[in-house]
């Protein structure tokens, strides 16, 4: 029987074919997917499985990620915990969005709030980067202009946002949005589904790593 060189060939992508499905699902993404973040970041809770997420209201992309992030993190086992930074990349324009989390994170007004602060910038077009206007914005959804103000202009408020910075430096963040799991793993820019179908990888590699199985 003649081998041509077609059959060689096909021979040769079956046989490679083969040997990637036997390698494990987690190596095939090494490198591409995600990558190691060094040097390794410290967690805010050595007990959970950290996932962060760097972000900006200002990011479009960011605003069409969040309802899967959320829909996601609300299925998460109890030992993983997400955790969102926002970022500046040192404009001007979006560190009034990034006091903007803090302030309503401390106020009790985030999570209701969240998904209307993307549609307000991004659908309706109102101009939450000066503060004037998004205070009026966020009386008018029932947050109290007093506290508001207060928090917003308060020094903590402001060492988070800068704490952030120093975080997305530290990660190594050209953009948004980005995922990074356990001070480790910094997740490549890839489709928003593709995403999270790494972290949860990610999550499954430190889980075991904390259990003393690699």
């Amino acid at each position: 029987m003649k081998y041509s060189r077609r059959s060689f060939v096909s021979s040769v992508f079956a046989l490679v074919a083969a040997l990637t499905l036997a390698l494990p699902s987690f190596a095939q993404t090494a490198g591409k997917d995600f990558t190691p973040i060094t040097p390794v970041q410290p967690t805010e809770n050595a007990a959970k499985i950290e996932v962060l997420e760097f972000f900006s209201y200002g990011c479009p992309h960011c605003g069409d990620f969040n309802p899967l992030l959320t829909a996601w993190a609300a299925k998460l086992p109890a030992d993983v915990v997400v955790r969102k930074v926002p970022i500046t990349f040192g404009r001007a324009a979006w560190t009034g969005i990034a006091k903007l989390y803090y302030t309503l994170e401390i106020t009790g007004d985030l999570a209701r709030l969240e998904a209307d602060i993307f549609r307000a910038i991004h659908g309706e077009r109102i101009n939450l980067f000066d503060e004037k206007a998004l205070t009026d914005w966020v009386v008018k959804k029932g947050v109290d202009a007093k506290k508001f103000a207060e928090t917003f202009n308060s020094f903590g408020v402001m060492s988070k946002v800068k704490r952030g910075d120093q975080m997305a430096m530290a990660y190594k963040i050209t953009g948004v949005p980005a995922l990074a799991v356990e001070g480790k793993f910094l997740i490549g820019d890839i489709g928003f589904s593709e995403k999270l179908a790494v972290t949860d990888k990610l999550i499954a590699k430190a889980r075991a790593e904390k259990s003393g199985k690699k």
